[in-house]
């Protein structure tokens, strides 16, 4: 029977770089994923790389050596991540005062540019002048979220580690239980994302993690051109996490809408000419229930026709994935409290520009260097709320 010191549950982008670290230290790594082909929020991202959002010494400090880690991944990984900058265009809708609205975004480490009608759509020709009252910009990085991930497990699996598709059914002290056999490991950590409450749940451990249901449309590569990343200047989606977490009992409640959902229309295009387009968050208590799939893809369509008119009728598919989140904005990081040696790695809502940087300190703070940061970010520090 081979015991590891460390098994890593949930092979997206979290889960992935987080083994790679901890394989990094001389550790004996499992990963353990349910599916072969990803169903997760990686597959499903955007990929943006919001560097520029820090507002909070601690939040500015992630976004600068989250950026500083992508520049270099790439190299240190031996893969393409197809890294870049792009214009971020942040879309005024058109009953707005753009001052206003751009006041708001004074706050952040870098705040984005105030644009006019006429400026925004000459840097985004596909832009419609009608629907907007301008946009802000500031320069957003981007990768794919795939290609990351898969060059992170790569080099984690060149370098000893170890990976198996298979569903997690229970998580105890020293050992994981799946539908075929039982490992068994010295510290185990969980990077399940949107499941992660859901599987934690199952073995009795009460966390303040949450999800949301996020709904995109995806399509081939398209010969039409979007120069910029274009999202709207009033995200709804971290109010929505905000308003869905103030009464934490309500999670206990089986397949409840908590509050309504939500649509903040953005598109991005890849490298390759294909198009994502979204996005639709529901904040359902169920990880498994049920949407209306042609009902949300024709709102999405309807959404990005006003925003975007000449990309609403490329042909696409519409994809469903759970989004984890906390109900302070910050990721849930470090030993689970009450279980020995379990960990937690979870609660990214928008996880891709500092999961690199998180999780080398994580690695770093479990093979005994002293961390603030993971100190922080620590889910015992809900306890103070219970």
């Amino acid at each position: 029977m081979k015991t590891y010191d460390w098994i890593v549950v949930g092979a997206g982008i979290t889960g992935a770089a987080l083994a790679y670290e901890l394989v990094k230290k001389d550790s004996q790594v499992l990963l353990l994923e349910q599916y072969a082909t990803p169903q997760n929020a990686t597959r499903y991202s955007y990929g943006g790389l919001a560097f520029w959002s820090g507002t909070t010494p601690l939040t500015r400090q992630l976004c600068e050596e989250g950026i500083s880690r992508h520049r270099i991944l790439s190299e240190e990984l031996d893969a393409d991540t197809e890294f870049r900058e792009l214009d971020l265009l942040l879309t005024i809708c058109a009953d707005a005062d753009p001052a206003s609205v751009a006041t708001s975004y004074t706050r952040f480490a870098i705040p984005p540019k105030l644009l006019s009608v006429k400026e925004a759509c000459e840097l985004e020709p596909l832009l419609n002048q009608e629907a907007i009252a301008g946009a802000l910009t500031v320069k957003h990085g981007h990768i794919h979220p795939e290609k990351t991930t898969q060059a992170y497990i790569n080099a984690f699996l060149r370098a000893g580690g170890q990976i198996k598709f298979t569903q997690v059914i229970q998580i105890f002290s020293g050992k994981v239980t799946t539908p075929q056999e039982t490992y068994y490991s010295a510290n185990t950590v969980v990077c399940a994302g949107g499941l992660s409450r859901e599987l934690l749940k199952s073995s009795g451990i009460s966390t303040k993690l949450y999800f949301t249901h996020a709904e995109m449309i995806e399509t081939p590569p398209v010969d039409r051109q979007l120069r910029t990343i274009v999202m709207p200047a009033n995200l709804k989606r971290f109010q929505l996490e905000v308003n869905s977490t103030k009464n934490d009992e309500l999670w206990n409640q089986s397949n409840l809408e908590i509050v309504p959902p939500i649509l903040d229309a953005g598109a991005v295009q890849f490298k390759d000419g294909s198009f994502r387009f979204g996005q639709i968050s529901r904040a359902i208590t169920d990880p498994y229930a049920n949407v209306d799939s042609k009902q949300s893809e024709a709102k999405l369509r309807a959404s990005i026709e006003k925003v975007l008119p000449k990309l609403n009728n490329i042909p696409g598919t519409w994809h469903h994935c759970l989004v984890s989140f906390s109900s302070d904005a910050l990721p849930l990081i470090g030993l689970i409290p009450e279980r020995e040696n379990v960990h937690l790695f979870s609660g990214f809502s928008n996880p891709l520009v500092i999961v690199p940087p998180l999780a080398q300190h994580f690695a770093n703070s479990v093979f005994g260097m002293e961390d603030e940061m993971i100190t922080k970010l620590s889910p015992a520090r809900f306890l103070s709320l219970l």
